[in-house]
């Protein structure tokens, strides 16, 4: 019978084996964890850049900031880094496109950084027209900063999403761009208190949503436009202390929702318009420093304005009667005019008067008593040509 012979494998050969395949599976799983390191990796890379600023935007943010000079309080100090959507002071993106949407600095803020100071903020330094390459802003706050000067940059009607321009409380000079029309998503323009010159563009009626209009205090000249009426969703016309001449616009009265206008301080002539006291919202009315002349229309005085202010005009003739119980006035001046005759006698009628001022005029006759005019003092009628009894003196008797 023949022999048959069985071999089996040394144990070091089956070791061998083991181990060899060991290390294939080890290796297949090194190269897959590299692979999913480098596929995690390049997530992250693409979820971080897709979370940042455009470069575009970081670098138009840091060339508007080298125009500018800030020496107490480092508000740029935080503008470092790559991503300028996040920590950098004043500056907002938008979360969806993460696009540069707000600039909001302020020099006078309760911030920790001012209060830190103890001080309010100042900036030297000027806008630099690198900020219209920010193409998706929505609202520029630039304010209070006293020192910036310069003139807006004309490009900045280029940007086509500009809901607020506040530039309140600098020494910026020159004009108001002349298409600043083309912002048709404005709703807030302020550059009160800064050194704008020349005159109010024609092209600003076409600024349909606008609702705040803030002039005050600069150097504005001529006329206000006639068609300011179109501008339907005005609230606030503020234009006190400029050198606006020519007369109130009548297509004033057709804005609906106006209910602040002021136009004191300046070299406008003409009567007052009577359609202003059929304005239904209307609540401040400020005319006084002006050149107006004629009579007070008898349709302000049962208006829904409370604070009257017609002070240091030309205006003529008696004050009107006709006060009711419609007539609340927190503030009624009508000093330094030429009105003539006697106080009303239905004013008493009023519902309320807070501050009456009659005085530098030429009134005659007895003051009437009863409210208001019982806590009114001296001052609210001295300097007229012969008005009589409390708190003047008495009247002779006849």
């Amino acid at each position: 019978m023949p022999l048959t012979f069985i071999f089996f494998p040394h144990p070091s050969s089956r070791n061998s084996q083991h181990c060899h395949k060991q290390k294939k599976k080890e290796s297949s799983r090194k190269k897959k964890k590299m692979k999913l390191n480098v596929v995690v990796s390049l997530l992250l890379l693409l979820i971080s850049s897709a979370t940042c600023c455009p470069p575009s935007d970081r670098r138009a943010l840091l060339a508007f900031r080298a125009a500018l000079h800030e020496p107490y309080l480092g508000i740029f100090n935080s503008w470092t880094g790559q991503d300028c959507c996040h920590n950098w002071y004043g500056v907002s993106c938008d979360s969806l496109t993460h696009r540069v949407a707000d600039i909001n600095l302020r020099g006078e803020s309760e911030d920790p950084i001012f209060e830190r100071a103890h001080r309010t903020g100042y900036m030297t330094g000027h806008i630099s027209a690198s900020i219209c390459e920010l193409t998706r802003l929505s609202a520029i706050t630039i304010a209070d900063w006293k020192g910036i000067s310069g003139e807006i940059p004309k490009c900045i009607t280029r940007l086509p999403f500009l809901r607020t321009l506040d530039l309140i409380g600098n020494q910026i000079s020159g004009g108001i761009p002349y298409d600043i029309g083309r912002l048709n998503r404005l709703a807030v323009l302020n550059v009160a208190d800064n050194r704008i010159s020349g005159p109010i563009p024609r092209s600003l009626t076409n600024l349909s949503s606008l609702m705040h209009l803030d002039l005050r205090n600069n150097l504005i000249s001529g006329v206000i436009p006639s068609d300011i009426g179109r501008m339907k969703m005005l609230s606030r016309a503020l234009l006190s202390g400029n050198r606006i001449t020519g007369r109130i616009p009548e297509s004033l009265t057709n804005i609906y929702r106006l209910a602040d206008v002021d136009l004191s301080g300046n070299q406008l002539y003409g009567t007052i318009p009577p359609s202003l006291g059929r304005m239904s919202v209307l609540a401040t009315l400020n005319l006084d420093g002006n050149k107006i002349s004629g009579e007070i229309p008898q349709t302000l005085m049962t208006s829904s304005v409370m604070n009257l202010n017609l002070s240091k005009n030309m205006l003529q003739g008696k004050i009107p009667e006709g006060f009711g119980p419609r007539s609340y006035f927190t503030v009624l001046d009508l000093s330094y005019n030429n009105l003539k005759g006697a106080i009303p006698r239905s004013i008493s009628g009023a519902s309320f008067i807070g501050h009456l001022d009659l005085s530098h005029n030429h009134l005659c006759g007895r003051i009437p008593v009863g409210s208001p005019f019982d806590h009114l003092e001296a001052a609210s009628f001295m300097f007229n040509d012969c008005l009589c009894g409390k708190p003047l003196r008495a009247c002779l008797k006849k």
